[in-house]
């Protein structure tokens, strides 16, 4: 009776380990057509706004604006939002609110200069809003150019009003 029982125990075991062997050969045949789909923060949403759809399908940024999205992701998007536009996670929780970076006006009246100068500097530095932190001991020279240049990218272009 002993007998039967472990080998029993011994064909369940051998069973466990074909199964999962051959679970194991499925998940590496799926991974390599995963990794071939683009991640979903370079897919359009099928509910994104214009302003969110026009960035996104614009061409393709280069790789030192890629550089500064993700600045821009990982230090200004609680703030100023996915697109820029002042309405991030932590925008209502500061007064004032966040400015709107994507604001045709806004991106005219602005140099390069200036935006440097502010993420540098900080709100507090330049005369604005003083929950805008200082950058200029957090990032280097080149992060805070290629952050500016990721912010013109944001340029929203509204239709005119209808007539």
């Amino acid at each position: 009776m002993k007998l039967s029982l472990l080998s029993r125990l011994a064909w369940g075991l051998a069973l466990a380990l074909v199964a999962a062997s051959g679970c194991s050969r499925r998940k590496e045949a799926v991974a390599p057509a995963a990794a071939a789909t683009p991640p979903a923060a370079e897919v359009a949403p099928a509910t994104a706004t214009p302003a969110e759809a026009a960035a996104q399908t614009g061409p393709p940024l280069s790789y030192e604006l890629r550089l500064g999205r993700q600045v821009f992701q990982h230090y200004c998007l609680t703030c100023h939002g996915e697109t820029g536009a002042g309405d991030g996670f932590n925008a209502f929780n500061v007064e004032p609110h966040p400015r709107d970076l994507g604001d045709p006006a806004f991106q005219k009246a602005k140099a390069d200069a200036d935006l440097k100068d502010t993420v540098r500097r900080g709100g507090v530095g330049v005369g604005l809003s003083p929950m805008m932190p200082p950058w200029g001991k957090t990032l280097t020279a080149d992060q805070i150019d290629q952050v500016v240049g990721y912010l013109r990218t944001l340029k929203r272009t509204d239709a005119p009003p209808a007539s």
